[in-house]
């Protein structure tokens, strides 16, 4: 079973938003997850869809999450179209320092409002 304890430092940056400790331009949040707009956009949209439960990394995600991580994906499609992103959007989740991942505590990036190259990175 992948390992879900907390991080030595205590919370993550994003279990402290969402706590109220440190301010953010939440756009959308239910019970089990919340939605903001990255202080560090690449693209003219760029949201942040975070789950309430602070698994690390996707590679920590466990057969339990799969109806989070599902939700995760639904909530990034309905701020795409609420976004009017009706020519396409990316969704990217990193896992480990080689893919970029800052913190640790899975999310997924809405990207879009200008065209993506491929390959990414």
């Amino acid at each position: 079973m992948p390992d879900k304890s907390p991080t030595p430092q205590g919370k993550t940056l994003f279990e402290k938003i969402a706590d109220g400790e440190i301010p953010a331009e939440i756009v959308y949040e239910d019970d089990r997850c919340f939605a903001l707009r990255d202080i560090n956009p690449v693209a003219p949209t760029h949201l942040l869809v975070i789950p309430r439960a602070p698994i690390p990394r996707p590679s920590a995600i466990a057969p339990e999450d799969e109806a989070l991580v599902g939700h995760l994906f639904v909530v990034a499609r309905q701020l795409a179209v609420e976004g009017g992103l009706s020519s396409g959007y990316r969704l990217v989740m990193n896992d480990g320092p080689d893919a970029g991942q800052s913190v640790y505590h899975i999310h997924l990036h809405v990207l879009g409002g200008r065209p993506m190259a491929w390959p990414p990175g």
